[in-house]
């Protein structure tokens, strides 16, 4: 390894007791017979753990699909490479030959998963708390930026679960005009939520659609989303 221990675990924010652990939790099984593999089992489900409880914790209305939705998010194995290369984790990898000459020091599965590897070596180096510190610190900012909001559903579900993360009235759609033939209808709708001192409004060919506009004008006044995506 070409830089020092030390100056990882400072990155870490955690010194280790016994510097073994440390240094099998760097080692790719292409570099030896003993390898990192069973501490990453560890510690992808003592990772996997400490989210749920801090997503169920944070998101106190949140049902059971939203929450492995975040948790998926959180935990995914590109937001822990994202984490890795801010330790420099690479640069301290055991790798093989092979690894290190087709770049296995910037690979996102390989420091994913020597990530998971150092949380189950600070486990068994101190305990669950020490551990559960670890993970929460380095997640902090992730946990912070998440939203029961997705943008991958239609705006009246985000609009519902937004505020139903902040223990408010489920909203209110209101049809207030109708206009053109039978065949060529416009529906004008309503949306009223407590949050808000205005109602917004949206127009659409069928009821359905007046409201997702209308759920989505909500949610760019409400300051969630901009308008723009």
């Amino acid at each position: 390894m070409s830089a020092s221990l030390a100056r990882l675990e400072r990155q870490l924010g955690y010194t280790f007791k016994d510097q073994d652990l440390m240094v099998l939790a760097l080692t790719h099984r292409s570099f030896a017979g003993r390898n990192n593999e069973r501490l990453e089992f560890l510690g992808d489900a003592i990772l996997n753990f400490v989210a749920g409880e801090a997503l169920f914790e944070r998101f106190p209305l949140a049902r059971e699909g939203q929450l492995s939705r975040l948790r998926a998010r959180l935990v995914k194995g590109e937001t822990l490479a994202i984490l890795a290369r801010g330790f420099d984790l690479g640069d301290y990898l055991r790798l093989g030959s092979g690894e290190l000459k087709s770049g296995g020091f910037r690979r996102e599965s390989i420091l994913a998963d020597a990530l998971e590897a150092l949380i189950g070596a600070i486990y068994l180096d101190a305990g669950m708390d020490a551990a559960r510190e670890r993970v929460i610190a380095w997640l902090t900012n992730e946990l912070e930026s998440l939203t029961l909001v997705d943008t991958n559903k239609d705006p009246k579900t985000r609009l519902q679960e937004f505020l139903q993360s902040r223990a408010c009235e489920l909203p209110r759609y209101d049809v207030v005009d109708i206009q053109g033939d039978p065949h060529c209808r416009t529906f004008v709708v309503e949306c009223q939520i407590s949050l808000l001192n205005d109602k917004t409004l949206g127009q659409g060919a069928s009821r359905r659609i007046a409201e997702q506009v209308a759920a989505a004008a909500a949610l760019i006044a409400l300051g969630v989303e901009n308008g723009h995506d």
